[in-house]
């Protein structure tokens, strides 16, 4: 028996586990799996699943062309022992354990989001690197509602009314979520995801949580965990809460900006700075590589049709990559701070992405930049706003760049990228196939 073996026997006695769940993300971000009775568990073989769930859709459909073996083999899910822990809302004691995917001769499975992360990291890990990763998920609370035609509403909160408006940084407004609030922190804090600043953000019941800044598998997790805990919070208090990136219309999109810096290992030392305090080369080509790069890495950042309504100008969402300091209409924003926590805020991604393909595109780019040595243009002082476009305007358009980019695809592995493509052209065909209610009122009787 393996060390990493006996630990995860050892946690699950000592918490009376009776049965686990055994998770992987696919490639929309939604956990896949089984769960398993703990007598029937085996943490040093782990167990089996299909590996055609990673060239599933959002919907559950497949691409016509098998981008996995025609026989449907399985693959092999290995527990990540650093990864075990409760399920706070379970009624009897569950674990739950992220498994790493490998082949059953003990490669990685390419097509693994969370392996497609790691391949990233190696790349830093080689030069004497770590990304530190601090990312913002915004979402919506809303009322339940269970016909798809009918747009969402706010829900009422303990006053059983619902917000008048826009309540940017209100607590009141969010002291009408209270007992949302209260047990979200209580069931984070039992699975270790380490929550930061709670905010009410500009849109009604629009609210924005901040995990601490960490390294980047980790963090990748938690963002994992924290969507999955807060619509099982919202459940249970008779609403949803919704990642959607604009779930409703008139209101702002919801983000998952992304704080990031690397420290370079010999020195312990942030490497976006110089010893005297002022940035460096590194810093500034991170910056050019995501201005390079970014445009072609689109459709992780915003992966579904619904994603690009959030892209617009004056949304609070940018159009473009310029970037500046302290600038929040820039894609690329540098937070004030001291030289040690100097780093880079990516604006680009919905919170609708899967958090480990957004860690591994944005972190992927700025390699590049630093490999390179791309500079970048100068810092915007202005508005971005009354720039020009930059970005794909919808993701046919985003999924047509990824594909043509061959630094990104060196990075990822051509399989990964093609198998990708696939999956959002299945997915773009089939919203391409539903008629909106706006055809219906101003096309059936006036064309």
């Amino acid at each position: 028996m393996t060390d990493t073996t006996a630990a995860i026997q050892r946690w699950l006695d000592e918490h009376r586990i009776s049965e686990i769940e055994c998770l992987t993300s696919d490639m929309s971000g939604q956990s896949r799996g089984k769960i398993v009775p703990r007598h029937k568990y085996d943490p040093a073989f782990g167990l089996r699943l299909p590996e055609a769930v990673f060239a599933m859709t959002v919907t559950g459909e497949y691409p016509e062309k098998d981008f996995t073996a025609v026989a449907d083999p399985d693959m092999r899910l290995l527990p990540d022992a650093s990864t075990i822990c409760l399920v706070p809302w379970a009624k009897e004691p569950t674990a739950q354990i992220i498994h790493d995917c490998v082949t059953f001769d003990g490669q990685p499975v390419d097509l693994s989001p969370r392996n497609v992360l790691k391949r990233i990291l190696a790349l830093y890990a080689a030069e004497g690197w770590q990304p530190v990763i601090a990312p913002e998920m915004e979402f919506y609370l809303v009322q339940v509602e269970a016909d798809e035609d009918i747009p969402l509403k706010p829900p009422t909160g303990r006053t059983k009314r619902s917000e008048p408006g826009m309540q940017s940084f209100s607590i009141e407004s969010v002291d009408e979520y209270g007992d949302v609030f209260d047990v979200m922190y209580d069931w984070c804090e039992a699975q270790g995801i380490q929550l930061d600043t709670l905010v009410h953000e500009m849109g009604t019941a629009q609210m924005e949580i901040n995990l601490d800044h960490g390294e980047a598998l980790s963090r990748a997790d938690q963002v994992v965990r924290f969507k999955r805990t807060v619509r099982e919070v919202a459940i249970r208090n008779h609403m949803y809460a919704t990642f959607m990136a604009k779930p409703m219309q008139g209101q702002p999109g919801s983000a998952m900006h992304l704080h990031q810096s690397v420290i370079d290992l010999a020195t312990g030392g942030n490497l976006f700075s110089r010893p005297d305090g002022e940035a460096s080369d590194h810093f500034l080509h991170f910056i050019g590589g995501l201005q390079a790069f970014l445009p072609a890495a689109t459709a992780f950042f915003a992966p579904y049709v619904n994603s690009y309504r959030r892209l617009s100008r004056f949304t609070s969402a940018p159009i473009n990559l310029s970037w500046g300091h302290d600038n929040r209409t820039c894609g690329l924003r540098v937070p004030r701070s001291g030289p040690e926590a100097r780093r880079i805020e990516n604006r680009l991604a919905g919170v609708d992405a899967n958090p480990y393909l957004v860690f591994a595109a944005s972190l992927a780019c700025g390699y590049l930049g630093m490999k390179q040595r791309i500079r970048p243009d100068d810092p915007l002082t202005g508005s971005a706003y009354e720039k020009p476009h930059q970005l794909p305007r919808h993701l046919d358009e985003a999924v047509e760049k990824l594909e043509a980019c061959e630094p990104l695809a060196e990075l990822f592995g051509s399989h990964f990228i093609q198998t990708y493509r696939a999956i959002k052209d299945v997915e773009y065909r089939e919203y391409f196939d539903v008629i909106s209610p706006w055809e219906r009122r101003h096309l059936l009787l006036h064309v």
